[in-house]
């Protein structure tokens, strides 16, 4: 049976933990959708064009993953794009509740949708995208958390700005 799966979010940067969970959705669905929120609440580092651009960069390697931008109810994104199932990663504990409301509210808006939690491998699992812009902000090394192109790219942002 062919499954599609959407797994959403800002990826500010994309990290290693973000691409742990993107291998491991690839070996459970036929497809995976990565989709890249333009989220207008935050103030991200790449414009949703450069991430969608950086995603496809370190995912060409996955032949049943895609990648695309939304700013629209994620629900109304995964009808679109035919998909059954949300993927949402869970670092820790303190990601649950906050996951748990989403899914609800999720499967209240579009029923046959259904939300499968993943974990990062234990070394990705301290891991966040607004940690790694701080490292990298004040001029740490972040290559053990990021891909050698995503570092590249906030090596050039921080020393630019």
């Amino acid at each position: 049976m062919e499954i599609t799966a959407i797994y959403p979010g800002t990826f500010d940067p994309v990290t290693s933990g973000h691409l742990d969970i993107i291998d491991r959705a690839a070996r459970l669905y036929s497809k995976v959708i990565v989709a890249v929120a333009v989220n207008s609440n935050k103030s991200p580092l790449f414009d949703v064009t450069q991430r969608v651009k950086l995603l496809e960069e370190v995912t060409d390697i996955f032949e049943n993953v895609s990648i695309i931008g939304f700013d629209n109810l994620l629900v109304d994104c995964a009808k679109q794009q035919g998909a059954s199932v949300i993927l949402r990663g869970l670092r820790a504990i303190s990601d649950f509740e906050y996951e748990f409301q989403l899914a609800g509210m999720n499967r209240r808006l579009s029923p046959g949708l259904e939300t499968v939690f993943l974990t990062p491998a234990e070394q990705y699992e301290f891991i966040s995208s607004s940690m790694i812009k701080e490292i990298a902000r004040l001029g740490g090394d972040v290559s053990s958390f990021v891909p050698k192109i995503v570092q590249e790219h906030l090596i050039e942002k921080f020393n630019r700005g």
